[in-house]
């Protein structure tokens, strides 16, 4: 591992949004390389800030959508960020948030242009910090489990791995939890599918880490869909069919 993914690595440890594997390689590189301390104490520090910044306060539901909509395009880690600009009206004070200190990671300059766009909607800085940080897919399996309508299946695989389809009409959307899935070569991936009748439709792909993964499908769940998963090329399937037997089958209905 290198400076550079250390650090990357740093600032999730900092807004506890790393999962149990990344938090594991987080501490084995910091054993290896003491001299990278400061990198996380930064990070740290920086978390503080933002989170003292203001009292918590629970985001009205009004502006829910508008913050789900947020997180979906939060530029993540290796993605282009251009500086937030400061308000020249606004005081001292709130453009200290907005200016990284030396050893920011990546994905702390990114949380902190997202603050900038958001902090006219009177949020707590400390709320945002949280839902700005969770990933699309942990953000939509809660939204799952708390609609009414919710509802939840799972099989194991003869290799003892777990997967556990979560879905919701209401919402529209599923969500596939997996552990224990086998780890696949550089050149493969694990692809999802909502299978209508017999017409497969992608939602997807996504990576284990682990073994584990929480995978958001992409598009709109139908009443009675399968939800599937085959291994196929990086990338997913270059024919937009599946390649392989699926290793996944959840039924919906």
């Amino acid at each position: 591992m290198n400076e550079k993914e250390f650090a990357e690595l740093a600032a999730g440890h900092a807004l506890h949004a790393l999962s149990d594997a990344d938090e594991q390689r987080y501490a084995e590189a910091l054993t290896s390389h003491p001299q990278w301390q400061a990198i996380a104490d930064d990070d740290v520090e920086t978390a503080h800030l933002l989170a003292d910044a203001s009292a918590t306060v629970e985001p009205p539901a009004s502006v829910r959508a508008a913050l789900l909509a947020q997180i979906a395009t939060t530029p993540q880690p290796g993605d282009a960020v251009e500086p937030p600009v400061a308000d020249e009206t606004r005081p001292e004070v709130e453009d200290s948030f907005l200016r990284p200190p030396r050893r920011w990671g990546r994905a702390i300059f990114a949380l902190a242009a997202c603050l900038a766009l958001l902090v006219g909607l009177g949020f707590g800085i400390a709320a945002l910090t949280s839902q700005l940080t969770t990933p699309a897919s942990v953000v939509a399996l809660e939204e799952i489990r708390s609609a009414a309508d919710a509802q939840e299946a799972s099989v194991e695989l003869d290799s003892g791995a777990v997967a556990t389809a979560h879905w919701s009409a209401s919402v529209g959307s599923a969500v596939l939890v997996t552990d224990g899935l086998e780890p696949l070569s550089e050149d493969q991936t694990y692809e999802l599918w909502f299978v209508r009748g017999d017409e497969p439709v992608p939602a997807g792909v996504f990576e284990a880490d682990a073994g584990s993964a929480t995978a958001l499908l992409d598009g709109a769940m139908h009443e009675g869909d399968v939800i599937a998963v085959t291994v196929e090329p990086a990338g997913g399937s270059p024919t937009g069919q599946p390649t392989s037997d699926p290793i996944i089958a959840i039924p919906t209905a």
